[in-house]
């Protein structure tokens, strides 16, 4: 009986963004293993999903660090039980002047090159990945490839669902004067609305409460922006999800974060999560 389990093994020159391409499948939710030692690389195809219970998505780093690595690979690939997991060798490549320049870049030393310049290192691997390159399920070069293009490419041939994992959206509520939240995606202002701070029986209430919300909702304004507010949201969020980002902080503010800026996140909290989205609301200056 088959198992429906998917094997990723990673593999390619140095520099080609190997660790890069590994936190991609991590976000896919994919146990991820780095340079294991080959035996112990050994070990581990033959049964992954006895190693890694619970989890039927593994990536699998190696490289030329492992000594004896061009050699072993395509055997030990081989040997895997086929009927138990269907294996998909990724070689990641890219060209000499890009590698030269991310060597460069990182000062790190080419495993290959010891005392020598780095192209020599580059040539050596070169060689010694040919047959392995030529035995791949699939080769991408990412020499022209930013980390998010990598990103992009990566979820385009492996993700579940097309546009990649679910993006959460947290919309946050705080007051300017307390400073503007660190991280924040996007930032939306809403003092220019009338203050219920000053409203006789409201200061000490919250955008929480029924009457502070009441209050607000009577100002034409106050539903006119949260309608504008809305329509954005619904235009910029399957745009910020076309990019694979796994989280979206939209702060809203006001002055003091406890009335204008809370009705507002909670409203536009319920019309996302109500749109589908994946949606929590969170109230970080209400109790000052």
């Amino acid at each position: 009986m088959k198992v429906s389990a998917r094997l990723v093994l990673i593999t390619g020159m140095s520099g080609s963004g190997k660790s890069s391409v590994a936190k991609c499948f991590e976000d896919l939710g994919y146990h991820t293993v780095d340079n294991l030692p080959l035996p112990l690389l050994r070990e581990f195809v033959a049964r992954p999903f006895e190693l890694v219970e619970g989890n039927d998505r593994i990536a699998v780093v190696t490289d030329i660090r492992a000594p004896g690595f061009a050699e072993a690979l395509p055997r030990l690939i081989d040997e895997i039980d086929s009927d138990s997991v269907q294996p998909v060798l990724l070689f990641l490549e890219a060209s000499d002047e890009a590698l030269v320049r991310r060597f460069s870049e990182t000062r790190r030393p080419h495993p290959l090159a010891g005392n020598r310049p780095v192209t020599e290192g580059i040539r050596k691997e070169r060689d010694l990945l040919r047959e392995i390159r030529g035995n791949a399920d699939m080769v991408l070069d990412t020499s022209e490839w930013t980390i998010h293009e990598t990103r992009t490419q990566i979820f385009r041939h492996f993700a579940e669902r097309p546009e990649g994992p679910e993006m959460v959206v947290s919309l946050m509520s705080f007051g300017f004067k307390h400073g503007i939240p660190h991280g924040a995606d996007l930032l939306l202002d809403v003092r220019f609305l009338q203050n219920p701070h000053f409203v006789p029986g409201l200061r000490e209430q919250t955008g929480l409460d029924a009457p502070v919300r009441d209050f607000l909702e009577a100002q034409e304004e106050y539903l006119e922006l949260g309608e504008r507010f809305a329509d954005l949201l619904r235009y910029l969020l399957p745009r910020f999800r076309r990019e694979h980002r796994a989280y979206l902080t939209v702060a809203i503010g006001c002055t003091g974060g406890r009335h204008r800026s809370v009705a507002m996140a909670e409203r536009l909290g319920g019309q996302v999560g109500g749109e589908g989205w994946s949606t929590r609301v969170i109230h970080r200056d209400i109790e000052e």
